[in-house]
């Protein structure tokens, strides 16, 4: 039995068409390669043992049936960093603005180009910057 505000959430879920999402959820494109391999806006990852995906009616979705399909998605890791729960998004979630679809440049502006240069640690020993001696 569902008490009142239990059955008055579900109400307002209904009418909005808009589920509530946890807010460590991140927005991103997924694409189910080989289960439980996928491709997370691109980037390789994997499902974790019992991960969920729920569809767009909250029904469970299964991964095989999503092979090759590009769907946009609201999705958590869990503790090891693989992927636990999915949220295939309606259109109205959709519009909704979420983490995790921020664009990945690959290029350089020039006005970073005149930054002085770092050592990350992978810099090989004659391109280390030099320092006048005192």
């Amino acid at each position: 039995m569902l008490s009142a505000s239990a059955l008055s959430f579900n109400l307002a879920c209904a009418q909005t068409g808009v589920r509530q999402f946890p807010a460590t959820a991140q927005r991103g494109t997924l694409v189910v390669t080989m289960p439980p391999e996928v491709l997370i806006n691109g980037a390789p990852a994997r499902l974790s043992p019992g991960a969920r995906i729920k569809g767009v009616n909250d029904a469970l979705v299964l991964s095989a049936s999503l092979v090759g399909q590009s769907v946009l998605v609201n999705y958590r890791r869990d503790m090891q960093g693989l992927i636990h729960e999915l949220w295939i998004l309606s259109p109205e979630e959709a519009a909704e603005k979420r983490a995790g679809m921020e664009p990945v440049t690959n290029f350089v502006f020039g006005s970073d180009a005149d930054k002085p240069k770092t050592d990350d640690g992978k810099t090989p020993f004659d391109q280390l910057p030099k320092f006048p001696r005192q």
